[in-house]
């Protein structure tokens, strides 16, 4: 009896190991849950084709929660970042060291498929806000006067991450994403160029985006390189002020970005 008893022991105390265990180490092809943190450098470039650029390099802060499970094999995820550039601009002259900054944040829901016991699949489908402050107030190399601006995107991110287990507990995680764009609202503070026009504000229609990770992932480490772009088209055209009697209209015309770069974060 004693020693069916000390084997029945010696079952549980191996059992709670291994569930201890288990829970220490999630698997490392499903969608992790709980918090991310890190930061990441990145090389941006904005063009408004035959008009401007603003082009530099940036930094900033990334963030990530994804909730505990509550179905099996779905997940959901809030994400933001908050990035920081200090750009040249080319175009009417140049000016250097013009203030850019980024905050965007997200909302995904999502499902992990486990077609093979070494890879998976994890579609996902949200929404997404990203806005932009860039300030190029005083004189480019010509004398031409800048102004604030602010944009704000609205759109759909859907996008499909795969993950596959390379060795030890170490995955290849791509990301491939297309962001369905909504809408767009641009405001050009032309009154701090002391012209005499108005603020406007513009909206836009028409666009598109998209976005690329290569992520590498083991336990509490991602690491990796990204790249988001937008392609947007001309706003509408609103009412920007009077110039020798005749009344002038602003748009934000059609425009491109693009951010490539690196990303570090901790997953806790």
């Amino acid at each position: 009896m004693k020693t069916i008893l000390a084997s029945v022991a010696l079952l549980l105390v191996s059992s709670s190991a291994a569930t201890a265990q288990t829970s220490r180490e999630p698997d490392p092809l499903a969608t992790r849950r709980g918090w991310e943190v890190g930061g990441q450098a990145a090389h941006y470039h904005y063009e408004e084709p035959d008009f401007a650029k603003f082009i530099g390099n940036r930094g900033g802060l990334v963030g990530a929660y994804t909730f505990p499970r509550r179905w099996d094999r779905v997940f959901f995820r809030v994400d933001g970042r908050e990035s920081y550039g200090s750009l040249k601009y080319q175009g009417s002259g140049t000016q250097d060291s013009v203030l850019d900054v980024i905050v965007e944040a997200r909302g995904v829901a999502g499902l992990d498929f486990f077609p093979g016991n070494r890879v998976s699949l994890s579609p996902y489908l949200g929404f997404g806000y990203r806005h932009l402050y860039n300030d190029s107030r005083g004189y480019t190399s010509t004398n031409a006067a800048g102004y604030r601006r602010y944009s704000n995107y609205y759109y759909v991110p859907v996008g499909l991450t795969t993950r596959i287990h390379i060795v030890d507990r170490w995955v290849l995680a791509p990301t491939f994403e297309a962001d369905i764009f909504l809408f767009g609202k641009q405001k050009s503070q032309l009154s701090d160029a002391n012209l005499g026009f108005n603020d406007v504000t513009n909206t836009q229609k028409r666009g598109s985006g998209y976005r690329v990770y290569v992520m590498v992932e083991k336990d509490h480490l991602a690491f990796g390189a990204w790249m988001h772009y937008w392609d947007i088209k001309d706003s509408d055209v609103q009412f920007a002020g009077v110039v020798n009697g005749v009344r002038v209209g602003g748009l934000e015309p059609a425009n491109w970005t693009r951010e490539s770069g690196i990303e570090f974060r901790y997953r806790f």
